[in-house]
């Protein structure tokens, strides 16, 4: 097992690269920073800084115990707060965009429910207009969908830009309608591609209208058109194919958290902490 303290102090040290900075953090001498790290070296069998009179870093062991040791600092929190008798309870009803429920945010969700078991989460998928909808109605408590670049409203997550997305085969003659696979209205990427198109002078076709993700990849996989996504967001069969068909720039997205003002604010800070913290990636097939 791995001491808090031990690794707390290692943390220290991942974030500020100087065992001085470390020091200064957490209230202790330089010479306990260099006790600590050393203990928990031994500990894990492993040289985890490397250092020398110019520099401190990681190296391959200690990037990887870095992550080990938010988990387990986190997970300890956690148990302290709940064997407590004060851990954090009630209700959060969370919406999520269909497509970004694609990303790490189930795995974000799983580690969530583990670390507040006492909050009892209600999750609704959908897409964005009507999740937004939700949220100002007061159904809803925390939302995670996208909205566009120009907007300001709830915390940024991450910014990402639209691409045009088809199967590596696919054709679009020269001079034919754009073949468009799209959410139903209303829709961000289905606006931002006919904007697009039709600033571009360019004709278009709806060949598949869908609610899901699950029916827009289906279709692109199926070959019948090209779709808007974000780039973080385009699976690995498929590929972005805008400069071969020559269509227009498409602009930016943001992921953003809004949240209900009325809502219990505990549970929607820890949820939004857990969201921001974390790399929201597509995870591997």
């Amino acid at each position: 097992m791995f001491d808090p303290v031990l690794l707390t102090t290692f943390l220290a040290v991942a974030d500020t690269h100087s065992f001085t900075g470390a020091a200064a953090r957490l209230g202790i001498s330089q010479p306990t920073v260099s006790q600590h790290i050393r203990k928990l070296e031994e500990s894990a069998g492993r040289q985890l800084v490397a250092r020398d009179t110019r520099d401190v870093r990681m190296t391959d062991n200690g990037d990887a115990m870095a992550g080990f040791a938010r988990s387990i600092l986190a997970a300890h929190s956690a148990a302290t707060t709940y064997f407590s008798g004060s851990a954090m309870k009630g209700r959060l009803r969370f919406g999520a965009a269909d497509d970004l429920a694609i990303t790490q945010l189930p795995r974000i969700l799983r580690h969530f429910r583990q670390l507040y078991p006492q909050i009892n989460l209600e999750l609704t998928v959908n897409q964005s207009t009507p999740l937004y909808r939700q949220l100002k109605a007061g159904r809803l408590d925390l939302i995670f969908i996208k909205r566009m670049a120009d907007s300001d409203e709830g915390a940024l997550v991450r910014r990402d830009s639209l691409v045009w997305v088809g199967q590596p085969k696919t054709v679009v003659e020269s001079g034919a309608p754009v073949p468009l696979i799209a959410y139903q209205a209303p829709s961000i990427s289905r606006q931002s591609a006919i904007d697009a198109l039709e600033g571009a002078g360019r004709t278009w076709r709806i060949t598949c209208n869908t609610r899901e993700v699950n029916g827009m990849l289906a279709a692109v996989r199926a070959g019948i058109g090209i779709a808007v996504f974000p780039q973080s967001l385009i699976p690995d069969d498929l590929v972005p194919v805008g400069p071969r068909f020559g269509l227009p720039e498409l602009g930016h997205v943001d992921f953003r958290l809004l949240a209900n003002p009325s809502a219990a604010a505990s549970p929607v800070e820890a949820l939004t902490t857990a969201i921001m913290g974390r790399p929201l990636n597509r995870p591997a097939p």
